[in-house]
């Protein structure tokens, strides 16, 4: 009877030793279970319409400090040529650039024009400037712009919609002047400056 066990006991003492250098083995590189999902293959340049990048411009109201230099701070308001006048700097460029691109324009041009060898700014925007909401609703116009502020709400702040009005979609520019059909009903966050038009139904 032990004779014919024996091949059986063999194979079962073989497998679990198998069994014993696999687990060691996984072990000892690191792998303890599935691969979590990797999200690395997001197509970076796939970006939605109403992405929120943050421009500045005009009729913003930006506080910039010079650190140790109280002449050289203030606050200031881009202007419709889209730049910011400093104190012994002059025009300084704002339109279309982001906080902290404008933060490192201003840095450079007082290295740059030997008004200092290493300077520290800051820039903080104060107000923004206002929405604009037109087109096929009851009372269209200017609004005050506020953080976390969506379409919908743009849209109640203007009235709703009127009777001719097309709720499937609406057409949104931002800086660059281009319009971008956004459909309805949508909650994308508006941005400064946003410029929202509710075309017309067609019966």
């Amino acid at each position: 009877m032990s004779l014919r066990l024996a091949p059986a006991r063999f194979a079962q003492t073989v497998a679990a030793a198998v069994l014993a250098a696999s687990l060691a083995s996984a072990c000892s590189s690191g792998v303890t279970g599935p691969s979590p999902p990797s999200f690395a293959t997001r197509n970076p340049a796939a970006q939605a319409p109403t992405e929120r990048i943050y421009r500045l411009g005009q009729g913003d109201k930006i506080k910039v400090m010079v650190f140790g230099e109280d002449n050289l701070s203030g606050q200031f308001e881009v202007n419709p040529q889209g730049g910011v006048g400093l104190p012994l700097v002059g025009e300084v460029r704002a339109k279309g650039l982001t906080l902290a691109e404008f933060r490192d324009e201003v840095a450079r041009k007082l290295a740059r024009d030997g008004i200092l060898k290493n300077p520290r700014v800051t820039a903080d925007v104060l107000n923004y400037r206002p929405i604009y909401v037109h087109g096929e609703v009851k009372t269209g116009g200017e609004f005050q712009y506020k953080s976390g502020l969506r379409l919908r709400d743009a849209i109640a702040m203007a009235g709703g919609y009127t009777y001719r009005a097309d709720q499937s979609f609406i057409l949104l520019g931002r800086d660059d002047g281009k319009e971008t059909e956004i459909a309805m009903p949508g909650d994308a966050l508006m941005l400064p400056g946003d410029n929202i038009r509710v075309p017309e139904r067609f019966f």
